[in-house]
């Protein structure tokens, strides 16, 4: 075994923690008893051999170079004695050489001269004695090559060996030795430091020209540091470094970015150099986590600071971002989680008491689900009968058995969570158990409709094995939640909250069904029973969702035979901020001469009729049905167009539905076949290609089933025919030759080009969902729709844009990870100064959560990279340099 793999296997297995491990293992209690008792290797520790008596022969006639240390990096201290003083030794042959005082700590400087050893302390001592090798000296002989190499002798340097004390270099912090042994701070910034490295180098070079074995052995044995006050550093991190204030560490801050920790093996007494951004904020994340699970004191491993941004984005969001973006109703956060914060009410409790502008705590019940009903009226009157909830109340409703618009306007006011799925307790009959899903961010606690499907195919990626089960279950309990939601509600909901009753979604189950079921298949075989009762389930959901939303007036448009996003609702929508329509209703205000809040009140009871205020309203409606809130595409017309990627979707509805019934149930359903839906499919693929291609322009488009024309507005939903296998082969390389190079740019495809954008000002704002912003949705639809093909590798390719872009933004600003980005070059990515800002740039210290389908792109986009591009990734390459500079037979896997 050669010293290099011993080395690493000494590594490995000196401590019985993972360096990796999830936060909780890291920071909880345990590691918290195993503080006093971690054994690790510092820099300068070398490992020590089986057999010594082997290496020794081999040693003596040609000994290794001496290893000349950084000035910044004293040995370390794990011999017993005193790193202020070392005991001088006398040599085998009689020589005796006075002790040199040294008030100073010294670095190992042991090198070879005229066939003796001159000590770190300045003594000579005998160059054969064998106890000498692996004794108090052992940590210190920092060579890493192989022991059984046979090197030359180094040169005989005359001038030191007069003179030894000159090897003596002061230490950094003018420590002077045992008589100063009180402990030093954790973290010391480098500024702090006088001395001056160019005297030393300078030494190193042209005395000696020996390797730094300091560096190497740093690179191939990571460090750990201890940190004695977690919060007293984190502090100091943040004075020294956070020069803009904000909690976070970013290539904007202007501080020294370099900070020294102190090492465990020294007790916090050595330092070692932290550098850069990317580590320093690593470090104010890591610091950040500790102090919120109670930690003063941590052994944190170096690895954590430098680990490839690649591995710690993607351990991140599978070992955190999910888990803080799970959500599950419990009689435990029932009232957290059915809190309102957008509508403020007034209402009168059970004694009476009148309570003005509060937030609410309500929660739906649909009409013919008792079990749920009673189950959260027991958990309303313990909350009654409870002292620690300061008064606040559970309201608990049932639902009518037809919801339509007067009844979702009536209840504007009364706002509240919708109930969703839940199964019995095997162990308590009293009890019902809610699935639980993911939501898009930290500030949600709705279940959300397409951002659903794009973070199961996220969750989807790491189940392996008996490995991540628990996102196999997160994803089953979205699709268990959407199967709930069309049975009780009509529909798979824009989120469960009561005014979004009247309110859809893009629709997905039915590939969402099918992932979910293989991948149980594939993970659980025993469980196939269930899982065909799961697949049955969905399959009539959907079935009855295609039918009585999709495919029903008013989404259903019968002269074309296509849909368009049509929902139902009254009245100004609520839940929007109270000034986001002050511009619109400007011009009735003036008009009848009243303040906006009284025309609200008589334009919403229907005292005042406004037919035009009432079509800006259904369209403003539907552009929140399509997902795309909001885009000029869909701006004023959304409900009147006839989209691509709605149209695409319900067509691959169409063939997904035929193949369950054909794969799973004989074709035949509860009465449906499968010859119905794909006659369905042909005749959507017929209307699509007649009604929605442009032929001219290779391209796809919206239309307005009013107008009787094509919008010509390019957008990146052109690409979803691909995903839904619409497209002909013919149509799709047109589409590739002609219409991609309009929409790919630095960091991935962007959502509409700027020619149909148009220009942008104070009296035209940009728009979150057009040009120059993309959108993790339009990045994973069009990959799949480019592999379908036989595109892969122009799916290759933009996966790798798109990923580098996260990659880089995460490195340079503190590990965040937003709602949409910037995909043009020369633009800081996540900063968007469109309508809504970002979501999940809003953190102090440490980002926990991401933002979902996000997330999601980043897991699914690298199972289209190979090693060799997520390497250039995690070295941050950026697309034209990792493009231009490959071998012309790598590059042919990116076009």
């Amino acid at each position: 075994m050669s010293r290099l793999q011993q080395h690493r296997r000494m590594s490995s297995s000196s401590s019985d923690d993972d360096p990796f491990d999830i936060a909780e293992n890291y920071y909880g209690e345990d590691k918290k008893k195993k503080l006093n008792r971690v054994r690790t290797f510092s820099t300068f520790e070398r490992p020590r051999f089986q057999n010594q008596d082997v290496l020794h022969p081999i040693r003596n006639p040609h000994p290794h170079p001496p290893v000349i240390k950084e000035a910044s990096e004293p040995p370390s201290s794990s011999s017993s004695s005193s790193p202020g003083s070392v005991t001088p030794q006398p040599t085998d042959n009689g020589d005796k050489t006075p002790p040199v005082s040294s008030p100073k700590v010294q670095f190992n400087l042991d090198m070879k001269i005229n066939n003796k050893n001159i000590h770190k302390n300045g003594n000579i001592i005998s160059d054969t004695d064998p106890s000498n090798g692996d004794d108090a000296d052992a940590d210190d002989d920092d060579d890493e090559e192989d022991p059984l190499d046979i090197t030359k002798p180094i040169a005989k340097i005359q001038e030191t060996a007069t003179n030894p004390q000159s090897l003596i270099v002061p230490h950094p912090t003018d420590f002077k030795g045992s008589s100063e042994m009180a402990r030093k701070p954790s973290i010391i910034p480098i500024y702090h430091d006088n001395t001056s490295q160019e005297s030393f180098a300078s030494l190193s070079r042209e005395k000696f020209h020996l390797r730094r074995g300091s560096v190497d052995e740093a690179y191939l044995r990571p460090k750990k540091f201890y940190i004695n006050d977690v919060q007293g550093t984190l502090d100091e991190l943040l004075a020294n470094e956070d020069t803009d204030n904000n909690c976070q560490i970013t290539i904007e801050d202007t501080g020294p970015k370099v900070l020294r920790l102190g090492t465990a093996n020294s007790g916090g007494f050595y330092q070692s150099t932290i550098r850069g951004t990317y580590m320093l904020s690593n470090l104010l994340q890591e610091l950040t986590i500790a102090s919120r699970f109670g930690r003063s004191q941590i052994i944190l491993d170096e690895a954590r600071l430098n680990e490839n941004p690649v591995n710690r984005m993607k351990r991140l969001i599978s070992t955190q971002f999910w888990k803080s973006l799970t959500r599950e109703v419990t009689k435990d956060n029932i009232l957290e989680m059915s809190k309102d914060t957008k509508i403020k009410e007034c209402w009168v409790d059970d004694q009476g008491q009148v309570h003005e502008n509060q937030e609410s705590h309500r929660i739906y019940v649909p009409y013919n689900r008792s079990d749920q009903y009673d189950f959260f009226m027991r958990i309303k009157n313990s909350i009654e009968k409870s002292d620690t909830t300061d008064g606040v109340n559970l309201d608990v409703q049932y639902l009518p058995e037809k919801i339509d618009a007067d009844y979702i306007k009536s209840i504007n006011k009364k706002p509240g969570l919708l109930a969703i799925a839940t199964k019995p307790d095997p162990h308590d009959p009293k009890n019902l158990i809610s699935w639980p899903y993911v939501v898009p961010g930290g500030r949600f606690n709705e279940l959300y409709g397409w951002d659903s499907y794009m973070e199961t195919l996220g969750l989807l990626t790491d189940v392996n094995g008996n490995k991540n089960l628990r996102h196999l279950e997160l994803a089953r309990g979205m699709a268990e939640n959407f199967i709930y939601e069309i049975h009780h509600y009509g529909k798979i909901l824009n989120a469960n909250r009561s005014y979004y009753l009247g309110r859809s979604q893009p629709p997905f189950l039915t590939d969402m069904a099918l992932r979910i079921f293989n991948k149980t298949i594939e993970v659980s075989p025993e469980l196939m029973d269930d899982a065909i009762d799961f697949l049955k389930r969905a399959t009539l959901a959907a079935i009855k969702e295609y039918e009585t939303i999709w495919c029903a007036k008013p989404r259903l448009d019968e002269r074309t035979g296509l849909s368009c996003y049509h929902p139902e609702g009254k009245s100004v929508p609520p839940e929007t901020e109270a000034t986001h329509f002050d511009a619109v209703l400007k011009e009735y205000v003036d008009k009848y001469n009243i303040d906006q809040l009284e025309f609200i009140e008589k334009y919403n009871s229907g005292e005042i009729q406004e037919p035009k205020l009432d079509e800006y309203f259904l369209h403003d409606r539907a552009v929140r049905e399509s997902g795309h809130d909001t885009t000029y595409r869909l701006e004023g017309k959304c409900a009147y167009l006839a989209t691509v990627d709605l149209n695409s979707l319900l067509y691959k509805y169409e063939n997904d539905i035929a193949f369950i019934l054909q794969s799973f149930f004989n074709n035949d359903l509860e009465g449906h076949n499968s010859d119905i839906w794909e006659k369905r499919s042909k005749q959507r693929k017929a209307n699509i290609d007649k009604y929605l291609w442009n032929e001219e322009d290779c391209i796809y488009y919206d239309y307005n089933v009013h107008e009787q024309q094509q919008i010509n507005y390019e957008s990146a939903t052109t690409f979803w025919p691909l995903y839904s296998k619409l497209a002909s082969e013919e149509q799709a390389a047109k589409m590739i030759e002609k219409s991609l190079p309009k929409f790919e740019e630095h960091g991935g495809l962007v959502a509409g080009t700027l020619k149909s954008r148009g220009d942008v000002g104070l009296t035209r704002p940009s728009r979150q969902w057009d040009y120059p912003f993309g959108w993790a949705p339009q990045q994973i639809l069009a990959w799949i729709g480019l592999v379908n093909y036989g595109y892969d590798g122009i799916a290759r390719r933009l996966a790798y844009r798109w990923l580098f872009m996260m990659t880089k933004s995460f490195v340079d600003y503190n590990g965040v990870v937003v709602e949409k980005y910037n995909v043009t070059k020369g633009a800081v990515p996540h900063r968007v100064d469109a309508e809504y800002g970002n979501q999940g740039l809003d953190f102090k210290g440490v980002a926990t959560e991401g933002f979902g389908w996000v997330n999601a792109s980043y897991l699914f986009g690298l199972t289209f990279l190979n090693l060799y591009a997520q390497r250039a990734l995690g070295t941050l390459t950026p697309p034209a340099v990792f493009l231009r500079n490959m071998h012309p037979d790598q590059r042919n896997q990116y076009k």
